[in-house]
């Protein structure tokens, strides 16, 4: 069984979704309904893989310690820029020895959803360090970090709007609203991923050995629609499975393909993912590189700062050639989105036209489908078919 794949796991949702239902309309609190149902969860699907539920239970109890410990650190040192980075070290590292699997002798801390929750521990530590975070509630904690509806691929919340939503208890009216809307996403999500999604695949399989101009640009094309309604089908259940329990879990996709320049894109792509790069990765090293003055202007810090956060990205999916390659070239094309919008006359005179728009759209759609055709590995194994 896996998170909203199969009937199993959708009957046991049904079962929980019940009881969350009717402490809602009772204006109970969830509080402790939503850890539980999370943790019961989380050991129904991953109990016949134990090894997986006990690298999950060493995560978990390493994070907590983590993030204790560093606010204890922090009450004492303030702002101290050596343990702060030891800690950010300490949290990252579990995610580093799992996507070192491949090049280790031993395999550790591989388990589902290890990437979207050490987002979760990252942001408390770096939100410490700010002061935003001054408290480290348990309960709050267990069921911020491992909240099921999320916990394989996402949205990525952030700890303190997600606190306001689980110590909130909604009225009768207000939850009655949220469920409706919960349950209009999952049928929607359904549908992207059961229907929409599995058409399209069946186009990505039927050109995936294709070697053709058009063969491949179809096989991009195929594998980028693919990849939207597969994971924003996903998205849609987990987000609406969340408003079940009193979370608005944040949108993740909002039409990424009608973008008309790749800033936009990736403002509309995996919005959760990207926002949480923009706010804790490149805004950071923007208000470094600027205090530490590593460039002559602001505009050539954003795009190395564009380039540096995508590589970073891309090294998130994972080590191989192809995540890494996919980052550089979103990066590169942030980068030169960047500088053009900010030194272009011709941008400046146009950008409002209808037909400087159409066709802005019709090449950021194919920039962004070639990108997908370099994240599948397909472009890569093109190039060395032609060595």
């Amino acid at each position: 069984m896996s998170f909203y794949t199969d009937f199993i796991f959708f009957l046991w949702l049904l079962i929980l979704l019940i009881p969350a239902f009717v402490l809602g309309i009772r204006e109970k609190s969830l509080r402790i309904y939503t850890a539980v149902s999370s943790l019961f969860i989380i050991w129904l699907v991953l109990r016949g893989d134990l090894r997986q539920l006990a690298f999950l239970a060493l995560f978990y109890v390493l994070q907590l310690h983590i993030v204790k410990i560093y606010l204890r650190l922090r009450r004492i040192y303030g702002r101290n820029a050596v343990i702060y980075g030891h800690f950010i070290l300490l949290s990252l590292l579990p995610l580093i020895l799992c996507k070192l699997s491949g090049i280790l002798p031993f395999h550790l801390f591989n388990f589902l959803g290890i990437s979207y929750l050490t987002f979760k521990g990252l942001q408390i530590i770096i939100e410490t360090y700010d002061g935003v975070i001054q408290e480290i509630d348990v309960l709050s904690f267990t069921s911020f970090l491992l909240f099921f509806p999320a916990i394989s691929s996402g949205p990525i919340d952030r700890s303190r709007r997600f606190g306001e939503d689980y110590n909130r208890t909604l009225s009768r009216t207000e939850y009655l609203e949220m469920a409706g809307r919960g349950l209009e996403k999952i049928l929607l999500g359904m549908v992207y991923k059961f229907v929409l999604a599995a058409l399209l695949h069946e186009g990505v399989d039927y050109f995936v050995s294709g070697s053709g101009w058009y063969e491949v640009a179809a096989y991009a094309y195929f594998y980028g629609f693919y990849m939207f309604f597969d994971f924003a089908g996903y998205s849609l259940m987990a987000i609406g499975t969340s408003y079940f329990f009193g979370i608005k879990t944040p949108e993740n996709f909002n039409k990424p393909f009608i973008s008309r320049d790749m800033k936009e894109f990736w403002d509309r792509w995996h919005i959760t993912l990207s926002h949480w790069f923009r706010d804790f990765i490149f805004s950071r090293f923007m208000m470094k590189s600027i205090r530490k003055k590593w460039f002559s202007t602001r505009l050539q810090g954003a795009a190395a700062g564009f380039i540096v956060n995508m590589l970073i990205m891309g090294m998130w999916h994972g080590i191989s050639l192809s995540y890494l390659c996919y980052g550089l070239y979103h990066g590169c094309l942030l980068a030169a989105t960047e500088v053009y919008q900010k030194k272009s006359k011709f941008y400046k005179k146009y950008k409002k036209s209808v037909w400087y728009q159409g066709v802005s759209w019709i090449i950021t759609l194919q920039l962004a489908m070639f990108g997908f055709l370099i994240f599948s590995g397909r472009f890569l194994e093109l190039v060395q078919g032609l060595q």
